[in-house]
């Protein structure tokens, strides 16, 4: 062990204990909320609150409003115990992390504590506040090179640069998760980061184990609030998952943010909103949900010269498969892009089931090869055609030499198909993808 990081780790425990203890008193419980009577002065939107139970556990709260100068509260965990008149000792310090580059390979909750049964994390010297304010605009740096994914279909036509942030907008059962997965394990950076927000508990165990696996997890942290935790909880492991990818960031590491997903973090908040008496507005959202995704969405992105940079991968879970609700229409005007996965191709066998068509990088076509361009630029051409025309080829009634666009769109099919398919342990690099849609390219353009 290094004497000196033990002594820093020492230092900033002892300076996270409150020197003064402030308690007020629990008033009131309606629902999930908890008012609390204590002196003005101590009461802040986002302080903690500790409220001491009949059980002598303490439950962890949330400041999120005041009422007739009482504070409104929201818990973390489960309301058993509290009672009338329970103390609630007001804290210091507000949520912070204070990680290390030992927390790599391990599994934490939205509280920073370890989940995996592997032990204590090491605690960092610094503290990193879970509610950061990004980067200011002016003190990034532009993009950076183009990224491999090793999934060939979007590094081909939906290309990625360092620094860049995507969503991944599927429907449930699509194949979203197996995706994350491929790109946890084979994206070309130094650091991933991934926050699993209100998942099934059974899926998380999956996830890591079978999904992502000992390679995987390796150079990951995991971040997990499964879908029985408090929203606190599950909108504090979104938190947790930037403000982790921000300490690598200024560690210089190439870092990989993945969030699965983002619909679920502005349920959790949608819940906060309604409780303190926000008015509903879009599908029953709130308006601050439409506020606090863009603050965290802009914390990632390309970092200052002398750091690294967060790029970002978030899932949007459409619901009904409707692309254009409330959330999936906020989030795709917000980030730099958005990967279209449909049912329909995922219910023909073919995986990831992602329709290129309809996805964009808004790098592109900047970040490709020139010598390239004219290459993409056809194989889209031919997938649009065969696209307006599917219905009919389907059902037979068109004819063969009517069109030798469409001739060569549906001769060039089952090569484009096979190429956009990939195995799940199967991995692919930008230039061989490129080498791969070249030669299907160039085999359609040679029977002309």
């Amino acid at each position: 062990m290094d004497p000196a990081a033990d002594m820093k780790s020492l230092i900033s425990a002892i300076d996270a204990i409150d020197d003064i203890e402030v308690y007020g008193r629990v008033k009131s419980v309606q629902g999930l909320l908890i008012e609390i009577v204590g002196p003005v002065r101590e009461l802040r939107v986002g302080g903690r609150v500790q409220i001491e139970t009949t059980e002598g556990a303490h439950l962890a709260a949330e400041i999120i409003g005041f009422k007739s100068g009482h504070a409104l509260c929201l818990p973390f965990g489960q309301l058993a115990g509290v009672r009338l008149g329970c103390r609630a000792i007001f804290q210091r310090h507000d949520g912070a992390a204070f990680p290390s580059e030992s927390w790599l390979g391990r599994v934490i909750d939205a509280n920073g504590d370890p989940i995996d049964g592997k032990g204590p994390l090491p605690r960092g010297a610094i503290a990193y506040p879970l509610r950061q304010n990004p980067l200011l605009a002016h003190d990034r740096v532009r993009v950076g090179e183009p990224l491999d994914l090793g999934v060939r279909c979007l590094n081909t036509f939906t290309t990625v640069c360092e620094g860049q942030r995507l969503g991944i907008f599927a429907g449930s059962g699509v194949g979203k998760s197996v995706l994350m997965s491929m790109l946890a394990r084979n994206t070309n950076v130094d650091v991933a980061v991934i926050g699993l927000i209100g998942e099934r508990g059974r899926e998380v165990h999956e996830f890591i184990q079978e999904y992502l696996g000992e390679e995987g997890l390796a150079n990951a942290v995991v971040v997990v609030a499964t879908s029985d935790e408090a929203a606190l909880m599950r909108r504090q492991a979104a938190f947790m998952s930037l403000t982790l990818s921000e300490y690598f960031r200024d560690q210089g590491k190439r870092v990989l943010c993945m969030m699965d997903s983002l619909t679920r973090f502005a349920m959790a908040q949608r819940e906060i909103g309604l409780a303190i008496g926000e008015p509903p507005t879009a599908k029953g959202y709130p308006p601050t949900v439409f506020t606090e995704l863009p603050r965290l969405l802009e914390r990632a992105g390309p970092g200052t010269p002398t750091t690294g940079s967060v790029t970002g991968l978030f899932t949007v879970l459409v619901e009904g498969d409707d692309h254009n609700e409330p959330i999936a229409d906020a989030v795709r005007g917000i980030l730099d892009g958005h990967i279209v996965m449909e049912r329909g191709i995922a219910e023909r066998g073919r995986y990831p089931a992602v329709n290129v068509l309809r996805s964009i990088s808004r790098t592109m076509p900047g970040c490709v090869p020139v010598d390239f361009r004219p290459v993409l630029a056809k194989a889209r051409e031919l997938m649009s055609i065969y696209s307006d025309m599917e219905e009919l080829i389907r059902l037979g009634a068109y004819r063969k030499g009517s069109d030798p666009k469409v001739d060569r769109a549906i001769a060039i099919y089952p090569a484009l198909e096979a190429f956009l398919s990939q195995d799940r342990e199967e991995t692919t690099t930008v230039a061989e993808g490129y080498k791969m849609l070249e030669a299907i390219v160039a085999e359609a353009s040679a029977a002309d």
